[in-house]
């Protein structure tokens, strides 16, 4: 601890230098930030027999990684809007629930057909239904994707996801770790989750003429003070009620961002967003062992990772559907949503938490190594490779039929 400050420059200055090589090449800064985490990480001497663990604060660079994830989810939602949010609810709910039953019914089937026993089998559904918020709200942010028609759809999944994990964590919790789950208080932790969730959004719009006034502040420093304890305040607060802490930066972003003072609170954000969000992804990737990632662990998250990929598109294309949205807006939600991370990984902890087998962890580290990389390639990619399906599955051929058929008038408007 007496060279903290030199371990935390360090640790930022292998972040910067892994985002220049990912710009020199052109290619998304994510993997490169967690690959790096992984090999300076506590983990690192085992693959050279050298001890490389000048990363000793890895607590601190954690905890810096959390906040990172507050600002990349806080920041998505000043670049959304509640308004638009609450008139998508109805089509956010049917493809939230499309989205969960497919994976979750993916993910049992993984389970089961890798032998695995009951316990264990939940715990894989888990670690594969939900996707990474962080992962998710940084590459619609790099992308400039915030106001393509299809992201309200994703926002509401991601949101939908967190009432889910509320439900599912109570149940496995209890099943895992003491044997036994109490009904009534699974469904008493979804209610006050999505109370809450729904509260906040409604209750800040109603607030919308007040903040306005409230944050009519001239100073910049108290204008700051003002923004984080507030954004810290109700992510804080969200956790001690079950829904997670990045799920209350987003509502606080929804909320502020139908305020006039939008475009100033964003403009102080973004700094912090892109530092504390890099940092994320680097302490991410301490967190992995290498040499964990071999072996029977290894070809479990491939078959995870083709039953992710193959689940994750169908939803999506479902889901876009079921909201009137292009098919190729729906291609988007599938490929975008398709990145695993810190969820996946606290499945996985409960699993080793009810000493479950221990194949879990470096299973849930491989998988979610994979599908950090891979999603985001995947939705930068996502157009072209839209264009390559649609010419085996004729989408966009059948999309302006079935537009051109509803628009025909009836023989019974054209006798009027």
């Amino acid at each position: 601890m007496n060279h903290i400050v030199f371990e935390i420059g360090l640790a930022i200055a292998l972040v910067a230098l892994s985002g220049l090589v990912a710009a020199k090449f052109r290619f998304s800064v994510i993997p490169f930030y967690i690959l790096i985490g992984m090999a300076v990480g506590p983990h690192a001497f085992h693959i050279w027999h050298l001890d490389f663990r000048f990363i000793e604060s890895a607590a601190l660079i954690e905890f810096m990684g959390r906040i990172g994830v507050l600002f990349l989810l806080f920041y998505l939602g000043l670049e959304f809007s509640v308004g638009r949010l609450v008139k998508a609810g109805k089509s956010i709910a049917i493809g939230g629930t499309i989205y969960i039953l497919i994976n979750f019914s993916l993910g049992l089937l993984l389970g089961w057909g890798l032998g695995f026993p009951l316990e264990e089998i939940l715990v894989i559904a888990g670690i594969t239904t939900i996707s990474s918020s962080a992962i998710v709200a940084k590459v619609l942010v790099d992308l400039k994707r915030t106001a393509n028609p299809e992201t309200e759809m994703i926002l509401g999944i991601i949101m939908f996801e967190d009432v889910f994990l509320a439900v599912y964590i109570s149940i496995l919790s209890g099943l895992v770790l003491s044997g036994s789950s109490s009904l009534g208080g699974v469904l008493l932790s979804a209610l006050i989750a999505l109370v809450y969730m729904l509260g906040l959004l409604i209750v800040g719009r109603k607030l919308v003429p007040l903040l306005n006034k409230a944050l009519n502040i001239r100073s910049g420093e108290l204008f700051g003070l003002v923004i984080f304890a507030i954004l810290f305040l109700v992510a804080g607060f969200s956790e001690t009620i079950h829904v997670a802490e990045a799920i209350g930066a987003l509502l606080v972003g929804l909320v502020l961002a139908e305020t006039e003072h939008a475009k100033r609170i964003e403009k102080l954000i973004i700094p912090f967003r892109d530092f504390f969000g890099a940092v994320f992804f680097f302490s991410f990737g301490l967190t992995i062992d290498p040499l964990t990632l071999g072996g029977e662990a290894l070809w479990y998250s491939l078959a995870a990772v083709a039953v992710t990929l193959l689940g994750n598109f169908a939803a999506g294309l479902l889901a876009g559907r079921s909201a009137g949205l292009s098919p190729r807006a729906s291609s988007n939600i599938g490929l975008t949503i398709v990145s695993r991370g810190e969820f996946s990984i606290i499945m996985a902890n409960l699993g080793k938490a009810g000493g479950l087998l221990a194949v879990l962890q470096p299973f849930a580290a491989m998988y979610v190594l994979i599908l950090a990389i891979l999603g985001p390639l995947l939705t930068k990619e996502s157009k072209a490779i839209y264009k390559a399906l649609d010419k085996v599955f004729k989408w966009e051929s059948r999309h302006r039929e079935r537009k051109a058929r509803a628009q025909k008038p009836t023989p019974a408007s054209d006798e009027q």
